[in-house]
């Protein structure tokens, strides 16, 4: 079914050429559909070998030029090596085992060797929300440093929320986890099916080293959460795609290019977990098919894994705290353990935020300190030269916002609660800062100081943000170079 009758899943800015599939090891060879057969010939892509709709194809039997769609047919036969479920892990519920991302990474030229210029570094250059809460047919261009803006209602912080969603489920969270509120994802307007189902779509672009891939979602919100379709592309093929074959099984059939002397392999996946953080546990990589596969999946999980959402809470972050590992953490809370340790780990870094810390706050400011409280805690203080040290408690909300907003720009994955990617290079990883209202509690000063540091900082690639802003601070926004301003006004 589609929101609007069929469910399917549609590059917003780019088509995939029909992939190439044949049947999965164990598979008979014969009578299988050709390797990227066109309509006047073999089955569509996900067509089975008795002739059924392609993946994504209406009702009528033609095939669709998206991705999977809500009861589609099955994309093939099960593989005899049939991949199992994935065991528990904690209490929080299943998260995906932690694949070794970036061993297929590898930097090329951007422009084909013209001045040698490396896209080593993936990066999401395109968000789809193309049926999600408020927002249909979507597709937002994200730079270095992107801002949303729009009146109250028009979807800035849903834009975030979709963002963060496919950053998680790359990093093995559940469905069930990433989207506790499932129902509230789905269009007002979306009617259910004859089954009863209602869902939403959504996606993205990372480029890299592998050029632009493309990642779309079909996720089926009642009457149960589950994953219905997904489909990765690049280069002109599909790579992956998983489609709704037994709606009373708790799993997807997936398929996978391989070129080898099984061009296709097709397995059972879980469908509550993120087929493409998957793939590089199921596949072997032996073949130049899966190399590509694999290449692909590891720059998407690379790029939307890197992702940091803060959100800071200046009531939170006026106590002292103990001293820990310093890694600072969503709300903020834990700023004085964080500048503790950038103090003595990281004195260019701290005596840059220092710097910064001058420019957005009230006063002469010489520096930024910490003390440690005879209780075994710690906290900051403003440094005022011959002055008294201000306590950090003493500031004001949007000094404190400010403070902490510039520490997450001037720091990297180390410094941040996050989910690291230990396996790849620090040079092919950068981090996204999401920041849902950077402007809110600061004033014009501050917002101009925090847009020329991020500016400043995403310039050099290690640094992106993403970001939502009002009337006022989007007005600013546009007069900073490097800064792209998305206007979400309908």
């Amino acid at each position: 079914m589609d929101l609007t009758g069929g469910f399917r899943l549609d590059h917003s800015s780019s088509t995939a050429a029909p992939s190439r599939r044949t049947p999965s090891r164990g598979a008979p060879a014969s009578g299988a559909p050709a390797v990227g057969a066109s309509a006047g010939g073999a089955p569509a892509v996900g067509a089975s070998a008795g002739g059924a709709p392609a993946v994504g194809a209406p009702a009528g039997g033609s095939p669709s030029t998206g991705a999977p769609s809500v009861g589609a047919s099955s994309v093939g036969e099960p593989s005899a090596e049939a991949a199992p479920r994935l065991p528990p892990q904690g209490g929080a519920g299943r998260r995906a085992e932690k694949a070794p991302a970036g061993g297929g990474l590898r930097a090329r030229p951007v422009d084909g060797g013209g001045g040698g210029r490396l896209r080593a570094r993936p990066a999401v250059t395109e968000l789809r929300l193309s049926a999600f809460a408020g927002h249909r047919s979507a597709a937002h261009a994200l730079g270095p440093v992107t801002l949303f803006t729009g009146p109250s209602g028009s979807g800035k912080s849903t834009t975030l929320r979709a963002y963060e969603a496919l950053a998680r489920l790359c990093a093995g969270d559940t469905l069930g986890e990433v989207f506790p509120d499932a129902a509230d994802c789905v269009p007002e307007r979306a009617r259910p099916d004859a089954q009863g189902r209602r869902g939403f779509r959504l996606g993205c672009t990372v480029d890299g080293p592998e050029g632009p891939v493309h990642l779309d979602l079909a996720v089926q919100a009642e009457p149960r959460l589950r994953i219905v379709g997904e489909r990765l592309t690049g280069r002109g093929r599909t790579l992956l795609a998983t489609a709704l074959r037994d709606p009373g099984r708790p799993t997807v059939q997936a398929e996978w290019h391989t070129a080898g002397a099984t061009p296709v392999t097709r397995a059972p996946f879980p469908d509550d977990l993120l087929g493409t953080a998957l793939l590089p546990l199921r596949v072997a990589g032996k073949t130049r098919g899966q190399l590509e596969v694999l290449a692909a999946a590891e720059q998407v999980v690379v790029g939307l894994r890197s992702a940091f959402a803060c959100d800071p809470r200046p009531e939170r972050m006026r106590a002292p705290v103990p001293p820990g590992e310093g890694r600072l953490r969503r709300g903020c809370g834990n700023l004085a353990e964080v500048l503790h340790r950038t103090h003595t780990d990281c004195p260019r870094r701290h005596h840059r935020l220092a710097a910064v810390a001058a420019a957005g706050c009230a006063g002469p400011v010489t520096g930024l300190g910490v003390q440690e409280l005879p209780e075994g805690t710690v906290r900051a203080v403003l440094e005022r030269g011959g002055r008294p040290a201000t306590p950090l408690a003493r500031l004001g909300d949007g000094e404190l916002r400010y403070l902490a907003l510039a520490l997450t720009l001037l720091t990297g994955p180390g410094v941040l609660e996050m989910d690291r990617i230990a396996e790849v290079p620090e040079a092919m990883q950068s981090l996204t800062l999401l920041a849902d209202g950077l402007d809110r509690g600061l004033d014009e000063r501050q917002v101009g100081e925090l847009l020329g540091l991020a500016a400043g900082i995403a310039a050099d690639g290690h640094i992106r943000v993403a970001g939502t802003v009002g009337a006022r601070a989007a007005a600013q926004a546009r007069r900073t170079p490097g800064v792209t301003v998305v206007d979400l006004r309908g």
